[in-house]
């Protein structure tokens, strides 16, 4: 599984607090059973960050809201334990998508045509290799029910912006509503947003970048259920 930590010029102290606690594993690099009450500094800015939340353009809203904080203490470490089994579950069941644990979220990106989900140029339609894939990872969220879901649309520059805007929130639209209409997920779980060209992770000046910009993140985070049961087994 290809795992990653990008860089964020963003809170570098809380940055600096998740790095310092981090490996090359994802299930390694944010072992959150271990260090949930320092986790709580970040409350979910880096997370946002990393999806295209700091950018203040396009989008259907902050996703502020929908992240949530990142909860510290007994009940962090529980909420943890949790996300790291399925950020694991996740490795080892879609070997090509992208998995980092941060705050107290995972983020799933897929991205350039070895991911499992990609889409045709001009195109936002799940073709049959995609749908394999999301099909796995839909399994997992069934397995999980107690977490919320956030896609996330992304492109490369070319092309008009607007353009670019447009299709970056019909791709992330299509992977939600495979999810809601095609796999049964309740829709209730799901938040969609989209970023067009504004938030690249590469250089848009050779096809490598391009091709790492033009993505989707599927972001996981615990919901309201999980944070009361942990808090309530944390004796809180």
């Amino acid at each position: 599984m290809k795992t990653i930590l990008k860089n964020i010029g963003v809170l570098s102290l809380a940055l600096a607090l998740v790095v310092s606690m981090t490996s090359c594993e994802a299930t390694k690099n944010a072992n959150n059973t271990q260090k949930g009450a320092a986790i709580g500094v970040a409350a979910g800015a880096i997370l946002g960050a990393i999806i295209g939340n700091n950018s203040g353009k396009g989008g259907n809203g902050a996703l502020g809201a929908a992240i949530g904080g990142a909860i510290g203490g007994a009940a962090g470490g529980i909420i943890g334990k949790k996300m790291d089994n399925q950020a694991k579950k996740i490795e080892e069941e879609i070997p090509g998508a992208q998995v980092e644990r941060v705050d107290d979220g995972i983020v799933v990106t897929f991205d350039g045509e070895d991911s499992g989900v990609h889409f045709a140029t001009n195109k936002y339609n799940i073709n049959e290799e995609s749908r394999a894939t999301l099909d796995k990872l839909a399994g997992i969220l069934m397995e999980f029910p107690d977490t919320n879901v956030l896609v996330v649309g992304h492109t490369d520059s070319v092309g008009n912006e607007e353009y670019n805007m447009t299709l970056s929130k019909n791709r992330a639209q299509s992977v939600t509503n495979y999810f809601t209409n095609t796999k049964g997920l309740s829709a209730g779980r799901f938040t969609t947003n989209w970023f067009g060209e504004t938030t690249p992770v590469a250089t848009n000046d050779t096809e490598e970048g391009r091709a790492a910009n033009r993505r989707v993140n599927v972001v996981i985070v615990p919901n309201d259920k999980m944070k009361e049961d942990a808090q309530k087994e944390a004796g809180n």
